[in-house]
């Protein structure tokens, strides 16, 4: 079999959040972070023939990255990798047992919160947050409580730290203060537009617009609602 581009990337993006990662038959790869505070999940247009673990994949892809196009052979063990130049490179499957998976997908909590988390917006709000060096992100609510809200990252513990904000809209089911907070680094999501859903359960959900992939991000303990 050969990989498309698009999971490739998503294979990217899964080995920033754990380098280790256990794909099983089928087109659903999913990851989940040691702190098992992000999980993620995406359905690909490929689809894998056997269970596998890999326990780095960053060496995993710069294996790929030595063929033009690779061809993919799976046994039980390894994984053939060729191309037409006539090379081959075999690359071993790990033991399962050494590496972290999700055994089950999240179930979200009832959503206290919702927005649209836009390309551009998103991209705007890390590059601030790696501008300032700041390592939080927080959402609270401005004006009508239940319509508009503000996006800003800092520093929670400094307070003279340089902050970005934006103001965003928002869903919310009751007129209730809240102030969410998330850590930056938490934010590895492939780029694009996200529907995002926010719980006082502290745990967050966002979901590509245009891809089928989401994740489960847990939210700070200093996070209020109704407070």
């Amino acid at each position: 079999m050969k990989l498309s581009n698009e999971t490739v990337e998503v294979l990217k993006n899964f080995s920033t959040i754990n380098p280790n990662l256990v794909i099983k038959s089928g087109n659903t790869i999913t990851t989940m972070s040691a702190l098992k505070n992000i999980m993620a999940s995406a359905v690909v247009n490929d689809k894998f023939p056997i269970d596998f673990a890999i326990y780095d994949l960053n060496e995993f892809l710069a294996a790929l990255s030595l063929f033009d196009k690779p061809e993919l052979e799976f046994s039980e063990k390894y994984v053939v990798l060729s191309d037409n130049s006539g090379s081959t490179l075999t690359y071993w499957f790990s033991d399962p047992s050494v590496v972290t998976t999700p055994n089950k997908l999240i179930t979200m909590p009832d959503v206290d919160v919702s927005l649209k988390l836009t390309s551009q917006l998103l991209s705007n709000v890390q590059k601030a947050a790696s501008v300032i060096g700041a390592p939080d992100m927080s959402l609270s609510p401005t004006g009508s409580l239940s319509k508009s809200a503000v996006i800003e990252v800092t520093d929670r513990k400094n307070d003279n730290a340089h902050d970005y904000a934006v103001s965003v809209d928002v869903v919310q089911e009751e007129n209730i203060s809240y102030k969410f907070w998330f850590k930056v680094e938490n934010l590895k999501l492939l780029p694009g537009s996200y529907s995002v859903e926010v719980s006082s359960k502290k745990v967050s959900h966002f979901m590509n617009d245009k891809f089928p992939v989401e994740y489960f991000i847990a939210l700070e303990p200093a996070s209020s609602y109704n407070e």
